[in-house]
């Protein structure tokens, strides 16, 4: 059973902009996995990397209905890669499944979470 869903849409420029101008925002975005993950990455791959897990994560929060705050925040949610590149929520708060979908333009990161309930 479907417990919630949450999409976010992000500026890849505006995330970019505010890695240079404030680098402790990986801290605070990215698990310590995340951001060993992140810093293999160069260029415009590096880029959509931190939006992308910055953009899940405001999905995910959004899913859970209380957004990034007291009861969910960047580091209770790590998002990793499996073998085949996908997206998998590997560690969160949420006590069911949590389903990550991750996809990039040129300009914009779109992400979209939904928290299932077991039976």
């Amino acid at each position: 059973m479907i417990y919630g869903t949450g999409i976010d849409i992000t500026d890849l420029a505006r995330v970019q902009a505010v890695v240079a101008k404030q680098p402790l925002f990986l801290n605070k975005v990215l698990t310590p996995n995340e951001l060993h993950d992140y810093q293999q990455l160069q260029g415009q791959r590096a880029v959509e990397f931190i939006a992308g897990r910055w953009s899940a994560k405001e999905s995910y929060s959004k899913a859970m209905g209380t957004g990034i705050g007291a009861t969910v925040g960047f580091q209770d949610i790590e998002i990793r890669d499996n073998a085949a590149g996908r997206p998998i929520v590997v560690h969160h708060p949420f006590g069911g499944i949590a389903h990550v979908s991750i996809s990039h333009t040129a300009t914009l990161v779109m992400t979209q979470v939904i928290l299932e309930r077991g039976k």
